[in-house]
């Protein structure tokens, strides 16, 4: 009989955790939630003040009598779930199901799994927090509320089966008004002036920009107004009139929150936001290291605060110093954000002595790459500043005025280990200009004019929308990553390559519910509730409150939109092909996999035809035509119409004109498209058949 009891949500922090609590203390794992709200129905008794009716997971019935089992044995009953809202109403869930022994219940958490930190917890327990648990439930009651009530018109207007989420349906919003604004993008063309330049002495060259007339800037619009500057400055002499020299700064990032570290493992190791957060929580959990055992390599994964503990920070500043020296060494605080819940630290590694190097041989491939970046972020944020010598360089030629640039490190500081990606391509300017003095005059080698076109907003990608949603304070760190995944997987938007493209059913969903519940599906709201549940975290609002005053409107809104719906029919977009059956012109239709040609005639006529897709750039191995295609996961890939018959062109990549092909991928295109055939296995038998005469 073990003398105490810890129920934690998974086997591997279980595992990592059995490790340092001794034989006396029995570890086990709840398997994530053990109740919830029934998936058939509402599951929400609105009649009596919203009262949550919650029932025991389908499934999980044998792993209930276990936990009754172990609780009623042990002495102590320690609930470690993880530190968080969810983590607490898991916990509060736990101690209703073991109701019986209520008087042995405690619970106890901790931000990482270390022997020290949990030793701690265990030594100071407290009571189940209220006012988390409220808080999730509240965000499950609501959500519960809006999906199941608006979802049904989604069913009834477009197709069965698809739903509505209050978080997902403003992701879905913000992708949709963006390629609208891309769609109405009207491009405004603008020029450039380079001039190639030449100090004669050193005989090194060098660029300027053309900058505007008499030192003041000027813009220009059209090719008339550069060849007037062209025609003015042909002749001219090119004179230094001015050089400034300095030196600047640029700071380390602040070390990861569940956000920022989504984003940077998105641009530099190309990781979905699915893939990172899977990847985390085992490196939170534990990882076996050699000499070590199983031990958690990070904190706690979900966190929007960027506070790093002083025990941290001392053992972070002996790494610096022993690698790198005193010089690179600054202890700094980082400010939090508004509306950050700072009951975290940031994500950072548990033991400052494991460099990702030294463990690399205990760790996957994928978990090496995470930890690496974790690891170096959270070292760089405690490195001195990088220092740059700058010079500027002002040249008149005739009346107009020309700048150079120019800067070289003089010192890496924190860029010794690690530069914060961005989502932009542009580059910073490298390289020192020739030494110049001023009122020189500098050789002409070539003027440029460059002709450019103003470019509409980039789409979404994956880690553009996490920044996009945390600035305009929708949603919570845990929720980032299953809204992106619900709306994919429901096909609202589809990736090509890393944007993010609404499709036409989720542009159709999208025009439903913003035309029709304007006061719910906005930026706006989604922010303001979930300020409101941070209220009710921190026990200043009452959570069925909210939910009241949600309600009325919300049924109001309800009810009108469904009669002003009620004989409202979509009307199915026609296409220029007759159906070869029955000689009615198709519709479009919207599927699981997308867009189709089908019958308007069903059920008579059940004729439906795939639309094929193509591109005006030819194929560049046969110049046959290139058809987009897509895996049984959604993913675009690009071939030609000729493959297998007389052409092996396939590429992930749409081609370009003059671009050559690689033929590497096309087997890892084949693995996703072509359907395996489950072998049939018959049992053998020792008996002998009885057979008739």
């Amino acid at each position: 009989m073990a003398e105490k009891l810890v129920i934690v949500e998974s086997p591997a922090k279980a595992n990592t955790i059995k490790k340092f609590l001794g034989g006396s203390t029995k570890v086990v794992a709840s398997m994530g939630h053990i109740r919830d709200l029934p998936k058939s129905k509402l599951g929400v008794d609105i009649e009596h003040d919203f009262e949550p009716e919650y029932i025991n997971i389908r499934g999980k019935g044998d792993l209930i009598k276990s936990l009754k089992k172990d609780a009623k044995q042990a002495k102590k009953v320690y609930l470690a779930t993880d530190p968080d809202r969810e983590g607490e109403a898991i916990a509060w869930h736990l101690a209703t199901i073991l109701q019986d022994e209520k008087d042995k219940i405690t619970r106890v958490t901790f931000n990482e799994i270390t022997k020290g930190a949990v030793k701690k917890a265990i030594k100071e327990p407290r009571n189940i927090d209220i006012k988390l648990v409220d808080a999730q439930q509240a965000r499950r009651v609501l959500d519960r509320i809006v999906g199941y009530k608006i979802s049904p018109l989604l069913w009834k207007k477009v197709k069965r089966g698809l739903s509505a989420g209050r978080v997902q349906s403003v992701a879905v919003k913000l992708i949709v008004d963006r390629e609208e604004e891309i769609e109405k993008f009207i491009p405004e063309e603008y020029w450039n002036i380079y001039a190639d330049l030449e100090e004669p002495e050193s005989k090194k060259e060098f660029e300027a920009r053309f900058f505007g007339k008499d030192n003041k800037k000027l813009e220009l619009h059209t090719k008339e107004e550069v060849d007037k500057i062209l025609e003015e400055i042909k002749k001219a002499k090119y004179i230094v009139k001015e050089i400034k020299k300095g030196e600047k700064k640029r700071n380390p990032a602040p070390p990861f929150t569940t956000s920022t570290m989504q984003q940077e493992a998105s641009r530099k190791l190309g990781f979905t936001l699915k893939k990172t957060m899977s990847v985390a929580q085992t490196l939170y959990e534990g990882v076996k290291v050699q000499d070590k055992g199983t031990v958690g390599l990070i904190t706690y994964m979900r966190t929007d605060s960027t506070r790093i503990s002083e025990e941290a920070r001392a053992a972070i500043k002996e790494q610096i110093i022993n690698s790198y020296g005193e010089e690179f060494y600054e202890n700094r605080y980082y400010k939090a954000k508004k509306d950050s819940q700072d009951a975290h630290e940031a994500i950072r590694p548990t033991y400052a002595d494991l460099k990702p190097e030294k463990i690399k041989d205990s760790l996957t491939k994928d978990q090496y790459k995470l930890y690496k970046l974790i690891y170096n972020r959270f070292m760089a944020s405690q490195m001195t500043a990088a220092i740059y010598n700058t010079i500027s360089a002002t040249i008149d030629a005739n009346g107009y005025t020309f700048k150079a640039n120019g800067q070289t490190i003089k010192f890496k500081g924190f860029m010794t280990i690690y530069v914060e990606g961005t989502d932009s391509e542009e580059k910073e300017e490298e390289g020192m200009l020739p030494e110049l003095k001023e009122n020189q005059v500098v050789d002409l080698k070539k003027i440029n004019p460059k002709q450019s076109f103003t470019e509409p907003p980039a789409r979404y990608t994956e880690a553009s929308l996490v920044k996009a949603l945390e600035e305009k304070g929708i949603g919570r760190p845990s929720t980032y990553s299953p809204t992106i995944t619900t709306i994919l997987e429901r096909r609202y938007i589809e990736k090509e390559q890393k944007q993010l493209v609404p499709t036409e059913l989720g542009k159709i969903v999208n025009k439903l519910l913003t035309e029709n519940f304007k006061d719910i599906i906005n930026v706006e709201f989604t922010a303001k509730i979930e300020n409101e549940f941070d209220e009710i975290a921190d026990g200043k609002e009452e959570w069925k409150q909210m939910i009241r005053e949600f309600y009325g409107p919300f049924e109001k809104e309800l009810e009108k939109v469904e009669k002003e719906l009620e004989h409202v029919e979509l009307v199915d977009e026609v296409s220029d092909v007759k159906c070869e059956k029955c000689g009615r012109m198709m519709v479009y239709k919207y599927g699981r996999f997308g867009k189709f040609l089908a019958c308007p005639g069903y059920p008579e006529c059940k004729n439906t035809k795939a639309i094929v897709e193509t591109i005006e750039v030819p194929c560049p191995k046969c110049k046959g035509t290139i058809q987009v295609r897509k895996t049984k996961r959604g993913r675009k890939y690009y071939i030609c119409e000729n493959n297998p018959k007389s052409c092996d062109y396939i590429s992930w990549n749409k081609p370009k004109p003059g671009e050559e092909w690689n033929p590497e991928e096309t087997n890892d295109i084949k693995k996703e498209t072509t359907k395996t055939k489950k072998k049939k296995t018959t049992k053998k038998t020792s008996k002998k058949r009885n057979t008739k005469k």
